[in-house]
Order: structure tokens, then C-alpha cells, then sequence
């Protein structure tokens, strides 16, 4: 718990057999969390052993797709705080302190793994992952006229339940740009959000996306394309509405008479 609310945490597992459960512990160990969802989205045998002895409760999601995992959890959950980590040794669950501070201003705090003081060695941040994910942000920051982003693919994040509750609706993605997706859609809807540094470890295992850089290469691909696309939808439908008003206006019926 935080300042009287309820903290819930979301953690994804896919192929984090080997790591889930130290994750768990991290959790269970910083006092603040109430309640722990593990989405089994087809993981790794075994994954369920690993999480069975720690308080987490697993529920299974058979749509494969980080996005499918992550919109299961948020069924899930029951926190009015809550906090998406993927669980695979990269993150520091203590690193939830920093984003309940900031939640206190912000309904939507992002995590940055592009600090370099944050990224330690043996991280999987080289240059072609570091500044390719802080191009594509700065590309959503620049479009959309919105704060300081630095990191288009974290997946350490917190939000609040009201803000969920406006985004959940219109989420689309199952895969794996889910995450830019909830940034987009923070943007359009006008929450105020937030993006921080956070500690970027080396990963345990390897990943299925970013441990190949072509993989990577194509993942950013998409996130340009589906930015792009809000950015168009967004102004069309602002055009529209600018229109709408501008017909809805009534006319005066006075006529000016000459002098």
C-alpha cells in the first residue's frame, strides 16, 4: 500500500522461468505491494512451479503477445496503483519507490532504460537499441507536442486506476508495441504522464525480441507506422470536430444598415 491506496503488480511471463520467482521476492520484499498477477501467456515449463510457492496468484492468457498478457493483467488486478514489470531480472523492483513519488503529480509514470547512468554492464542496451528507442520517442514527444520522452519501449510503468479505465477501451495491440500504445493513447486523451530513469540490468535468458537486432529493427518499424497513424486519425478527427462547431454556430439574422 501507498498513501492509503492499494498497490497491484502485473508481471508478464513468457520465457522467465529462471528469474520469475526472484522478481516475486523483489516485490514482496519493498512492503508496498498488495497484490501480485503473473500472466502465463504460453510460458516456459516449469514457470508455473516457480511461482507457485510466492504470493503471486498466475492466471493464464492462451493469446500470445506481451499486449494480450498485459491487457489480461489489467483485467486481473484490483490496485488503484498499478505497476507493469516484465520479469525477467532487467528491472529493480525498488525502482517502485520513484514511481509512486511521481504518481503523486502524474497518472501515467513511464520508466526510462536510456540514462546511462541507469544502464548497467552487461545490459542489453547498446547504441543500436539506446538510441533507436530514444529516436522513436522523441519522434511521439515532437507529433503530439507532449513531455520530455526518452524511451519508447520500457515496459517498467505505472498507472493509475482512473486513467486505466480511460485507456482500457481503446486498447488494440496484443504484441509486443503495446507499450507505445498506452503512451498514445495518454497523449491523445490528455493524462498527465511522466517518464523516468530507471535501473536497466542485464536480462537473465535471452529475449525473444531485442536479443535480435533484426527482430528489433522491425518492432520499431511498427511502432513508427502505428504513431504515424494515430498522429493522423488524431488531427482528422480534430478537423472534424473544428467543423462540426464551426457549423453549429448560429448566425446572426441582424443586418448592418447603411448610414
Amino acid at each position: 500500500m501507498w498513501k492509503g491506496e492499494t498497490v497491484s503488480v502485473i508481471l508478464p511471463t513468457y520465457n522467465e522461468k529462471d528469474s520469475i520467482q526472484a522478481c516475486i521476492k523483489q516485490f514482496e520484499a519493498t512492503g508496498y505491494v498488495d497484490e501480485i498477477v503473473v500472466v502465463n501467456n504460453n510460458a516456459a515449463p516449469g514457470t508455473s512451479d516457480e511461482v507457485a510457492p510466492t504470493s503471486a496468484r498466475e492466471v493464464h492468457e492462451s493469446r500470445q503477445g506481451y499486449g494480450a498478457a498485459i491487457r489480461r493483467g489489467f483485467e486481473e488486478v484490483t490496485g488503484h496503483y498499478i505497476v507493469v514489470c516484465e520479469p525477467d531480472g532487467t528491472f529493480d523492483a525498488h525502482d517502485v519507490v520513484k514511481l509512486f513519488a511521481y504518481a503523486r503529480d502524474f497518472d501515467l509514470v513511464l520508466g526510462s532504460r536510456t540514462v546511462k547512468e541507469f544502464i548497467w554492464q552487461g545490459a542489453n542496451m547498446g547504441q543500436f537499441l539506446k538510441w533507436g528507442n530514444y529516436a522513436v520517442a522523441k519522434m511521439m514527444e515532437m507529433l503530439f507536442d507532449t513531455v520530455s520522452l526518452s524511451d519508447v519501449g520500457c515496459t517498467m510503468r505505472l498507472v493509475k486506476r482512473p486513467a486505466l479505465e480511460l485507456m482500457q477501451p481503446l486498447f488494440t495491440i496484443n504484441d509486443n508495441y503495446f507499450g507505445p500504445e498506452m503512451m498514445l493513447l495518454a497523449c491523445v486523451l490528455d493524462i498527465p504522464m511522466v517518464q523516468i530513469p530507471v535501473n536497466y540490468q542485464a536480462r537473465i535468458g535471452e529475449s525473444s525480441v531485442t536479443g535480435n537486432k533484426w527482430k528489433a529493427l522491425k518492432l520499431g518499424l511498427r511502432m513508427i507506422r502505428m504513431i504515424l497513424s494515430y498522429k493522423l486519425r488524431t488531427d482528422g478527427l480534430r478537423r472534424k470536430s473544428r467543423l462540426k462547431r464551426r457549423s453549429s454556430t448560429p448566425v446572426s439574422m441582424d443586418t448592418p444598415t447603411a448610414t
